[in-house]
């Protein structure tokens, strides 16, 4: 797969995170020959409000890429491209005159808009709006986000005209970085829009009239693998070719050889996404799972069923930097193998509501259980178990749907924690396996880049370079497991009933 000058072709990846903005370049065996991070904030104004500052945002990729082109010039690496891969749904409106943002980017997990969309639901659009797109009637997507930017009459009166552009952070990265002369997105990041048919793969007109969103400012849609355009030299010194363009977590489901159907895989970043490869039939879930565009390669395209968890690694920083109980994410490992068990501590980390499969954005975080004995030992055990037991939930919805799941791979920051994979094999009854290649993420893209750039013959030639780094296989009996998930049950059932009395 590879001669003797490969390791001197790399492909820039750029990973652009809710937490952070990476640079990373991969040479042809998905070798990491150098990398660089910035880490990011985001804001939080008001109530359920979660905004980042979109220049911030730019200058911390641009940033990373100036540390690691620096670092090819010195170990006298070819970057022969780059791929882009992105957090979702966070939406941005810029000016197409000076690339100027008009107002800070709205993250996925902000829930401004939970009022408009209940009203959405009220008027019956749920079922039809679910048809064409996959997803449902949820602030986490884009749609509601870009309608409450433009209900500013200036922003409204200028997006009629032309003057702005609307884009995922994809989208925004690719135009600050040619300079304007490309506005585009590919196919994975405009099926979370809630305004792209996902069966036609192209922009809806009904879903833009429902929404109110003139079509002028929309991205052109292309390929995940596609020609984008050129850098503009002025930020490198060098033209540099973009060649693939996917959002973060299908390019995690490409990084893991999650190419065709059968394929799962759940990442473990600031929330948690689980991707089911469904192959080129795209299957609408009858259990609130979402169907997504998986990746556009060379003509076709792939699906996936998702399950989205809002909160995962959020909670773990949530006990580092809001209650200060650890110093840092490794801490929790130790933690929770102090204990031989949970003592009946749950959490529900509904810090921005519930996502798949009860999809109620309006609930908050409850714990159940708590005692006078209770630690902090207990309290970063029910954070870590919570993320696994959430993942039991859409593993559930997958089977109803009639999935059939043999293992499941993970990546992502918590998988570092072992306690946290080992207790994750033992709630699922599942096999999980954790690749060697951890940045699974930016991995994915750079390998769609690599198939843009002939490196590789096709998707089907990128399970050969994933490497397992460890399995884990489940050791709990059935009685202990079940009784661990009728505990989790009865603490999402409390949180249900208070807010429905």
């Amino acid at each position: 797969m590879t001669d003797g000058t490969s390791t001197q072709d790399v492909i820039l990846a750029i990973d652009q995170g809710t937490s952070s903005s990476r640079a990373m370049l991969f040479d042809r065996n998905g070798v990491v020959l150098a990398q660089a991070q910035q880490e990011l904030a985001c804001t939080y104004p008001q109530t359920g409000w979660v905004e980042q500052d979109a220049e911030a945002l730019w200058l911390s990729v641009l940033t990373v890429c100036r540390e690691v082109l620096a670092q090819a010039d010195s170990l006298q690496l070819k970057v022969c491209g780059i791929g882009i891969t992105n957090q979702r749904e966070t939406t941005l409106l810029w000016r197409r005159d000076s690339g100027d943002v008009v107002a800070p980017a709205i993250v996925w997990q902000d829930r401004r808009t939970l009022a408009y969309c209940q009203q959405l639901q009220q008027r019956g659009h749920q079922a039809w709006v679910s048809r064409r797109t996959g997803l449902c009637l949820d602030p986490y997507f884009s749609a509601s986000k870009l309608n409450w930017l433009l209900q500013d009459p200036a922003l409204r009166l200028a997006a009629e005209q032309g003057e702005l552009a609307f884009g995922t952070v994809d989208s925004f990265i690719l135009w600050r970085l040619t300079r304007g002369l490309v506005h585009a997105t590919d196919t994975t990041n405009a099926s979370r829009t809630l305004l792209f048919g996902i069966q036609q793969l192209q922009w809806d007109a009904e879903l833009l009239e429902l929404f109110d969103i003139p079509a002028q400012i929309l991205p052109q849609v292309r390929q995940s693998a596609d020609d984008y355009g050129r850098t503009d030299p002025h930020w490198f010194g060098r033209e540099l070719p973009i060649v693939a363009l996917a959002g973060d977590q299908q390019a995690a489901a490409i990084g893991q050889g999650c190419v065709r159907a059968g394929g799962l895989k759940s990442t473990y970043g600031t929330g948690c996404f689980a991707l089911l490869n469904t192959g080129e039939h795209l299957l609408q879930s009858n259990h609130q799972l979402l169907s997504t565009v998986a990746c556009t390669v060379q003509g076709q395209t792939q699906y996936a069923l998702e399950g989205s968890i809002f909160v995962a690694g959020a909670a773990v920083k949530w006990l580092r930097d809001q209650l200060g109980l650890i110093k840092d994410a490794a801490e929790t490992e130790t933690l929770a193998a102090s204990l031989t068990d949970n003592g009946g501590v749950y959490l529900v980390p509904a810090f921005t509501g519930l996502g798949a499969p009860y999809w109620r954005p309006e609930l908050k975080a409850q714990w159940s259980g708590l005692t006078l004995g209770t630690g902090k030992a207990q309290l970063a055990r029910a954070v870590l178990e919570a993320v696994a037991y959430q993942t039991a939930d859409l593993l559930q919805a997958m089977r109803a749907d009639g999935a059939a799941l043999l293992s499941l791979q993970v990546d992502g920051g918590m998988v570092n924690n072992s306690w946290f994979c080992q207790f994750l094999a033992n709630v699922l009854d599942i096999n999980v396996m954790r690749p060697l290649q951890t940045e699974t993420t930016a991995f994915g893209v750079a390998l769609l880049a690599g198939i843009q750039l002939g490196w590789y013959a096709d998707l089907d030639a990128l399970p050969d370079l994933v490497r397992a780094e460890s399995w884990f296989y489940p050791n709990l009996s059935a009685g202990q497991r079940a009784e661990l998930l009728a505990g989790w049950q009865r603490a999402v059932a409390q949180l249900l009933a208070t807010e429905n009395p």
